[in-house]
């Protein structure tokens, strides 16, 4: 199976040693599904955004070429045709302000371009293989916070503004929430049973 994860963190995918003010539970969480599925025989195609100086800004030079159905740049064009390939596809980011970081959704903005990744006529997505998409997402608000104070504004933005309008159906989220608040050995246990099937 093709697997492309998109990671967005600024201290990168290789933040997952314990090391303060360069550690990423994230990134330790990456490591450890990347490797059940090169165990399991898949091919894991990475895409780190921070690493790979993604620009998220839409500029009016880019926002011309998406328009007409054109690739912004090489890195976009290359991003695009991962994607392409994809038999399953992750995006992992942690969530700010109830919400996903710049980085991604300005991945999502440039990359899933309009008669490149899907039609524009009928919004249908032009991932033939329909992938299974999967979210995985941390945070320091609590749970029932995020799903009852807040609305579960992820789950909006995401599922029902983009993946279900592109007609992306296999959709799960993975959701490790109150971070902060969880001990070491609460963290540990967390990473150790994490996985995605």
């Amino acid at each position: 199976m093709k697997i492309v994860i998109i990671f967005d963190h600024p201290y990168t995918a290789n933040a997952w040693k314990n090391i303060p003010h360069n550690r990423s539970f994230l990134a330790a969480v990456l490591k450890k599904i990347s490797s059940d599925f090169t165990r399991r025989g898949d091919d894991v195609d990475l895409i780190d955004l921070h690493a790979d100086h993604f620009n998220p800004i839409m500029s009016k030079e880019d926002l011309a070429d998406w328009r007409q159905g054109k690739s912004c740049n090489s890195q976009t064009a290359d991003y695009q045709k991962r994607l392409l390939k994809a038999d399953r596809i992750i995006f992992m980011f942690p969530i700010w302000w109830e919400i996903m970081p710049a980085m991604t959704k300005g991945f999502l903005d440039k990359v899933y371009a309009k008669n490149i990744l899907y039609t524009a006529n009928n919004m249908k997505t032009k991932l033939v293989t329909q992938p299974k998409i999967d979210v995985i997402t941390t945070m320091s608000t609590p749970n029932w916070a995020y799903r009852l104070v807040f609305g579960t504004p992820i789950l909006k933005a995401l599922f029902r503004g983009f993946f279900l309008k592109t007609r992306l159906t296999h959709f799960k989220w993975h959701n490790i929430a109150n971070l902060d608040k969880k001990s070491a050995a609460q963290r540990k246990a967390i990473l150790a049973n994490f996985s995605i099937k």
